[in-house]
């Protein structure tokens, strides 16, 4: 069973719980993290969540999102779940927003996640878990964000405050 890791305020583990446990209504603070692949010709690789999902079902999204599993760092739970969701390898993993912290509630279910931002590379080509992704597109910058604003709730809160958040940072990938 995954263990989701609980933790304080100021993003030190206070515990764990099982994952189907964690989110609901009153959604305890845990670690996440959120991950932006690119392919090499710099195009982002976004995702659709699967409709089955029990957070937020069938919004587009970032490539990967997930749960660092206790004493599992970032990079490693970034590569667990690119593999696991995508059947994709990932490289040059590099934090974009190390502080980034976020609510957001959906259907009655609330997120509620200490989840830094990180960008990379992937390797190989896309064959999603049906159970997790319902579909993908590679996009670049510039077509990734005209999509965000023109479909608004189709994709995901966290998705969408990122994205802006990468761009004021000046992170955005050179195509």
């Amino acid at each position: 069973m995954e263990l989701i890791v609980l933790v304080d305020d100021d993003g030190l583990a206070i515990g764990t719980m099982p994952k189907p446990l964690v989110h609901h209504g009153e959604t305890p603070l845990h670690r996440a993290f959120s991950a932006y692949l690119f392919d090499d010709a710099g195009r982002l690789l976004i995702t659709r969540r699967a409709v089955d999902k029990a957070t937020f079902p069938g919004m587009w999204t970032n490539t990967v999102c997930g749960h660092p599993g206790p004493d599992e760092d970032d990079a490693d739970a970034i590569a667990r779940r690119a593999r696991f969701e995508l059947g994709l390898g990932v490289a040059d993993i590099r934090p974009a927003l190390p502080g980034y912290r976020y609510r957001a509630e959906f259907q009655g279910v609330v997120e509620n996640e200490i989840c830094p931002v990180y960008l990379g590379r992937f390797t190989g080509s896309p064959e999603p878990d049906a159970s997790e992704v319902e579909e993908w597109e590679l996009l670049d910058w510039a077509g990734f964000r005209r999509r965000q604003e023109s479909e608004g709730d189709a994709w995901s809160p966290w998705c969408r405050e990122q994205a802006r958040m990468i761009e004021d940072a000046g992170l955005v990938p050179a195509a």
